[in-house]
């Protein structure tokens, strides 16, 4: 693990689901807009890569965030880049919403 690596943490979507579930974490979405209107995770708040500043990222005090995107890749990235900027860890969903789906997890579909 390097060190760009060391705060960040993967969660498996089981993991993520019963955390959403009592209500301990908020899922944002850093999929593009057309992306999260077609298909996503209900409850999940949508923060777009593209649109990614370290000042307007979503944080909450009495929940943790949990990061999500297509596959895993952006928000890993993202991740990495909360990492850079201060923050002493970072969760992200390994797989993203593929492996949501994969693991037979319900999605919202359509605006």
């Amino acid at each position: 693990m390097s060190i760009l690596n060391a705060g960040l943490i993967e969660l498996e979507p089981s993991v993520v689901r019963a955390m959403l579930d009592a209500g301990e974490a908020i899922l944002v979405d850093v999929r593009e807009e057309e992306e999260f209107a077609a298909e996503r995770i209900a409850g999940s708040i949508l923060s777009p890569m593209s649109d990614f500043e370290i000042e307007t990222f979503p944080v909450a005090t009495d929940r943790k965030i949990i990061i999500s995107c297509l596959g895993g890749v952006r928000s890993a990235a993202i991740g990495r880049k909360l990492l850079q900027a201060g923050q002493p860890w970072v969760i992200h969903m390994k797989g993203g919403l593929n492996a949501w789906k994969d693991a037979g997890f319900a999605t919202e579909v359509g605006a």
